[in-house]
């Protein structure tokens, strides 16, 4: 078994060499070439071309000791990223306090105008924030409630999101409540109605997920922001699974407030978010740290948090380039596909569940698999000792959360791995 894992994971690495494939790099990312090898073909056609994710993989610089399945927690950035990255800082190393007073406004306003347009916003809407944690709880902790008014979420939204309501409730006595939604909809129809079934009289804000990070379950997040909208309460939405995992632009939405992570399915660097409001909002929002316009309308007034690494933030540009040269159709179509790729050849299995709702736009790349008889965990552990295939124990199962590394021969090795274990019994 050992033998047969190493060989198919130096096949898997080996397989840039057989098909000849370009290398990204910082200077140069072959967007001609991927245009050339998608041939105006269809995402979904794409998607299963191994020569054309060939050429993607090969940016990416992953430890072959493992088979990494867990790009939830954060996706690791492309070699392009990490590159200039590098560059960043060597830069400002060099020029250190005259970067900061003298270059780093500029290039910052160059930084929000390309992360506007990737992200269908104005730069005066948004600022870029260390994750998703802080851009939510300046939401959560800063919106004008008064005691008694409720902030409404499902039970399985992001812990450190229950957390930052609850303290709110704690502190200024306010309410939260927790509903529950479907698991396995029927149709995304069936989620708006808990949410709307749900709104009461004092409820003021709705706090959604538009992917649970759980299972993965894609919320119908603008149907419930137009419903929510009718009867007059705001929504703030978690995007950070979605938000370059999804193909769409923040309006799409009809949101009032997002927060994601830019270091998850955007893949960049460690320690990068954005935080999202409608411009009429951000006067009566308190940022979370001190700031002598507190109470105006400068979206920045969320991003007074003194001296943070300007490197970082500038290699978000990078990972725009490299996104935008896979094309965002083309890559949800990809990871949705290394989900079926899995999912549907161990669904049917006797003594195996899916967690995740598979119908048309509930799910994408990741999946939540349980076996009868493990636990999680035991689960997890299962995986890691049979062929070092590495994801996290959640309480529902195994999620699985392949990226555009991923190669499906890995998949064949999760699947066999889980067959054995169903077997088992």
């Amino acid at each position: 078994m050992t033998s047969r894992r190493t060989f198919v994971r130096a096949a898997a690495g080996a397989a840039a060499g057989a098909l000849a494939a370009p290398r990204f790099s910082s200077a140069a990312v072959p967007r001609a070439v991927l245009a050339e090898l998608a041939g105006g073909r269809p995402a979904t056609q794409v998607a299963q071309d191994e020569a054309y994710w060939e050429v993607v993989r090969q940016a990416y610089t992953q430890d072959p000791g493992f088979i990494n399945l867990e790009s939830g927690f954060f996706s690791p950035a492309a070699d392009p990223v990490v590159e200039a990255q590098v560059r960043n800082v060597e830069r400002i190393n060099r020029i250190p306090s005259f970067y900061m007073r003298r270059l780093m406004a500029g290039e910052r306003a160059e930084l929000k105008a390309m992360i506007g347009r990737f992200a269908g916003v104005p730069a005066s809407e948004f600022c870029v924030v260390r994750n998703t944690t802080e851009a939510l709880n300046v939401v959560l902790q800063g919106v004008p409630m008064e005691p008694g008014d409720e902030i409404l979420m499902c039970s399985r939204e992001y812990p450190s999101m229950q957390e930052a309501v609850e303290q709110r409730a704690l502190r200024y006595g306010t309410e939260y409540r927790a509903i529950e939604i479907p698991w396995n909809p029927a149709s995304q129809d069936e989620v708006v109605r808990a949410y709307a079934e749900a709104i009461g009289p004092r409820t003021r804000y709705l706090l959604v997920s538009h992917m649970i990070y759980l299972t993965g379950q894609v919320l119908p997040v603008r149907q419930i922001c137009d419903m929510a909208h009718e009867k007059g309460v705001e929504v703030i939405v978690d995007a950070a699974h979605s938000f370059a995992h999804l193909d769409f632009k923040i309006p799409d939405l009809h949101c009032d407030y997002l927060g994601t992570s830019l270091h998850k399915w955007l893949g960049c660097p460690l320690g990068t978010g954005l935080l999202w409001m409608r411009e009429e909002h951000i006067e009566k929002v308190w940022p979370l740290f001190g700031d002598r316009n507190a109470l105006g309308p400068d979206i920045e007034k969320f991003h007074h948090i003194g001296t943070h690494p300007q490197g970082t933030d500038q290699a978000i540009r990078d990972a725009i380039r490299f996104h935008e040269a896979i094309g965002g159709e083309r890559k949800e179509a990809r990871l949705r596909y290394l989900k079926n790729a899995w999912v549907n050849r161990v669904k049917d299995l006797t003594g195996v569940r899916i967690n995740t709702p598979l119908g048309p736009g509930q799910s994408c790349a990741i999946a939540n698999v349980m076996v009868d008889g493990l636990s999680p965990e035991e689960l997890v552990d299962a995986l890691w000792e049979r062929e070092r295939i590495f994801t996290v124990a959640v309480e529902q199962g195994a999620r699985i959360a392949p990226n555009l590394f991923t190669h499906p021969r890995h998949l064949d090795l999760l699947v066999d791995a889980i067959r054995e274990l169903a077997r088992r019994g």
